[in-house]
């Protein structure tokens, strides 16, 4: 009988997942953080609107911003602006924009933005607009974009 409960005891033990695949991966970290989104005001049946922030990834994981959803416009997109021989071009980044661990990038006139696309109605200055940024790692993060005047620029950095 000692025998039979050893014997099944050690095939019990043999058939159990390793820690690796008992463990859930870790989670996702909140150390990828947004600030200062904001949204350029746009006129009625204004086809597109710029959108702009700062990310920020405290993580040491790299990570990607995948898609941006709001139902503010059909859809938006991740762009990035080159110059490329004294031309601007501006181009979708279709497989999202890189965040590597440590890092930060700016998404701002000129340079990475976001383009809310066929706008579902004028946006005007003072309001605010809802969207959720959806990562690789940090997974889905809502926040609401500031809409500030047409001509707005990018806020001074702090000195």
């Amino acid at each position: 009988m000692k025998r039979s409960l050893a014997s099944l005891i050690l095939l019990l033990s043999a058939c159990q997942p390793s820690p690796h695949e008992t463990q859930p991966p870790a989670p996702p970290s909140a150390a990828v953080t947004v600030t200062g989104p904001w949204l350029r005001a746009t006129p009625p049946g204004a086809p597109v609107a710029g959108g702009f922030l700062t990310l920020h990834n405290g993580t040491s994981a790299d990570d990607r911003l995948l898609t941006v959803e709001s139902a503010a416009a059909q859809r938006v997109e991740i762009h990035e602006m080159r110059d490329e021989g004294g031309v601007a071009r501006m181009r979708e980044l279709v497989d999202g924009l890189p965040l590597p661990a440590g890092t930060m990038a700016e998404l701002k006139p000129g340079g990475h933005h976001l383009m809310f696309i066929q706008p579902t109605r004028a946006l005007p200055a003072g309001e605010q607009v809802d969207a959720t940024l959806v990562f690789e790692r940090a997974g889905r993060m809502p926040v609401v974009f500031e809409v500030r005047p047409l001509g707005a620029a990018s806020p001074k950095p702090h000195q």
